[in-house]
């Protein structure tokens, strides 16, 4: 279990290092930001759920799992934001985007960012005073749970309004091509009289 809680902490450090070193020569922000925005979203969801499960089952080593996948998605989290201004500046001024769906994005995504930062922290200290053997952690898995049901809410939040800036068909303003226009019923029904 020890060598699997290394490897977890020293993955998001990897992302790091990769994305630091090959980003100007391979891929830029954008790509990065567009890769990785996921899984913080997607994460929280899960070691919520499964800290929940862990807490309910009083399962101890599904609680330090459970926080151990916590702080590495608020680790990668940390690197989605860290790219989303250089993918502002990279889309705002494309067709389309508006710089208010590009505010309300940053808006939410700051607050998430604080929300998993704080999640991520929370289960760091879970884990420590878990392997110390302190009965204070399970009072902190309780909160690092709260805080990252809080987190789930506002990772979601920031992902939807993300989703607002580039994709029309999510954003209720797709047109269909010209020549597939959708009739409605009336127009196709033969008038019987």
């Amino acid at each position: 279990m020890a060598a699997a809680l290394l490897l977890s902490f020293l993955y998001p450090l990897f992302v790091l290092f990769i994305f630091l070193k090959f980003k100007a020569n391979y891929m830029n922000a954008v790509h990065w930001h567009l890769m990785l925005n996921h899984f913080p979203i997607v994460g929280i969801i899960i070691s919520t759920a499964l800290l929940l499960w862990g807490i309910g089952a009083k399962q101890n080593n599904i609680k330090a799992i459970a926080s151990v996948l916590t702080v590495v998605f608020a680790i990668i989290a940390i690197v989605v934001f860290k790219t989303g201004e250089p993918a502002e500046e990279a889309v705002e001024k494309l067709p389309g985007v508006t710089e208010a769906a590009i505010e309300l994005h940053e808006e939410a995504a700051e607050l998430a960012m604080w929300a998993i930062a704080v999640s991520g922290i929370a289960a760091f200290i879970s884990l420590v005073l878990h392997f110390t053997q302190r009965p204070q952690a399970a009072l902190l898995y309780i909160l690092t749970a709260l805080l990252g049901l809080f987190s789930t809410f506002a990772l979601v939040r920031t992902g939807y309004y993300g989703g607002q800036i580039r994709h029309t068909e999510i954003a209720g303003s797709a047109t269909p091509p010209a020549g597939n226009q959708a009739t409605s019923p009336e127009t196709t029904e033969e008038d019987d009289d």
